[in-house]
C-alpha cells in the first residue's frame, strides 16, 4: 500500500513533537518567541511579520502551497513552540523531498534542529523511501551552510538568481544534500548530537 507523502503524522522524538501545522494553534504560542532575524533569508519570508496576525497570514500562505507539509516544532521541556520545519517541496516519481526550516533563536543551537531534522528524514527515507533529501540556503547565511556542514549534507554548487524573496530581493541558494547511502552515517551523527543535548 503506497505511504501517503502528505499524510499529516505527527513525528516525536526525544525533545521535540512535530505536530501537523495550525495556524491557528501554533502561530500565537510561535510569535511569542519570534525575532525579525528569523524570515531574513527564507526563501518566501522577505515580509513584514510584525504581529500574530501577520505570523498566522504567513504560515497559512506556507500550508496553502502545493507539494508540501508543513510542521510545527514543539520542544517537549516547557511546551514552548519554537518555529517550524517543512518538507518544503517533494516530488513522489523522482523519490526526493526538500527540508525548509524556521527556528526562533532562542532555540538556535540546542536540540531542536538535529531532532527535526532526524525526524524528518528519518520519514523520508524510512517511510517515503526517497533516494535523496535535499536543502536549499541563501548564499549569505553562513550560519545555515554551516549547519549543513555540520549534518553531513553534501554541497553541490549554487543556483545562480535563483528565487525572487517577497521583498524583491534575487537570492542565490546554495544547494545540498544527502542520498539513501549517505543516510546511515548521517543518521548516527544526528542521534550522537541529539544524545549529547539530552544532557
Amino acid at each position: 500500500m503506497a505511504v501517503d507523502w502528505l499524510e499529516p503524522v505527527t513525528l516525536e522524538g526525544i525533545h521535540v513533537r512535530l505536530e501537523p501545522l495550525d495556524p491557528d494553534a501554533h502561530a500565537a504560542p510561535m510569535f511569542a518567541h519570534f525575532e525579525p532575524r528569523v524570515t531574513e533569508f527564507l526563501a518566501r519570508g522577505g515580509r513584514q511579520v510584525e504581529t500574530v496576525a501577520d505570523l498566522h497570514e504567513h504560515l497559512s500562505e506556507l500550508n496553502a502551497l502545493p507539494h508540501r507539509r508543513n510542521w510545527a516544532v514543539r520542544m517537549l521541556a516547557g511546551d514552548h513552540v519554537a518555529g517550524r520545519v517543512s518538507f518544503a517541496d517533494m516530488k513522489a516519481s523522482d523519490l526526493w523531498v526538500e527540508i525548509g526550516t524556521m527556528l526562533m533563536p532562542a532555540f538556535w543551537g540546542g536540540p531542536a534542529n538535529p531532532e527535526s531534522k532526524l525526524l524528518l528524514m528519518t520519514r523520508a527515507f524510512e517511510v517515503l523511501g526517497v533516494n535523496r533529501v535535499q536543502f536549499k540556503v541563501d548564499a549569505r547565511n553562513a550560519r545555515s551552510q554551516g549547519a549543513m556542514e555540520k549534518l553531513g549534507a553534501v554541497r553541490e554548487g549554487v543556483l545562480r538568481q535563483y528565487q525572487v524573496r517577497p521583498d524583491g530581493y534575487v537570492r542565490d541558494s546554495v544547494m545540498y544534500s544527502v542520498l539513501k547511502s549517505e543516510w546511515p552515517a548521517v543518521k548516527v551523527r544526528l542521534q550522537m548530537r541529539v544524545q549529547s543535548l539530552a544532557h
